[in-house]
């Protein structure tokens, strides 16, 4: 189903492309630390600002998701990569996150990344926990209650790690 998807890299400049999927996303407060209210200026400046990159996959000029990538950490640290990724409700089951997994891996590669690291995935995004599995990640720490879901309360995150 990712038949005519396109990966790209895009600017502060057309942040406003992905603002719909990034808003919806973030909405239900069940997977991401973003607060609800987060603004437009306050997610573009995070995603787009150096040494973050923010890609759009879109399809048909029709924005179906987004994904940054950057440093883990800054200075000895600056060789794992970090990423974050969203899809709009309306295309998930889709492989776009699939997609955009493969993307920032190999993106993460030419930038010399030798590794990737996800700080935080919410225990209860079973979907996302079984999807970053199959490309290589495991969980690699665990935190209990660090994570305040809007439905069920303090829930655990996980760290996951994969070598590139």
């Amino acid at each position: 189903m990712t038949d005519g998807l396109i990966l790209r890299e895009i600017g502060a400049d057309e942040f406003a492309r992905v603002w719909p999927v990034f808003r919806a996303v973030i909405a239900d407060g069940d997977t991401y630390s973003y607060p609800p209210d987060l603004s437009f200026e306050q997610a573009r400046d995070g995603w787009t600002t150096p040494p973050c990159r923010c890609f759009v996959a879109e399809r048909d000029e029709e924005t179906l998701g987004c994904y940054m990538l950057k440093p883990n950490q800054p200075g000895l640290g600056d060789h794992v990569a970090n990423a974050g990724y969203m899809v709009s409700p309306a295309a998930r089951s889709q492989g776009i996150a699939s997609a955009m997994c493969e993307h920032s891996l190999e993106q993460a590669r030419l930038a010399g990344f030798t590794a990737m690291q996800f700080n935080f995935v919410v225990s209860t995004n079973t979907t996302a926990v079984r999807l970053w599995q199959r490309h290589g990640f495991q969980i690699v720490g665990q935190v209990p209650g660090a994570f305040r879901h809007a439905g069920l309360g303090p829930t655990d995150i996980y760290l996951m790690h994969r070598q590139l």
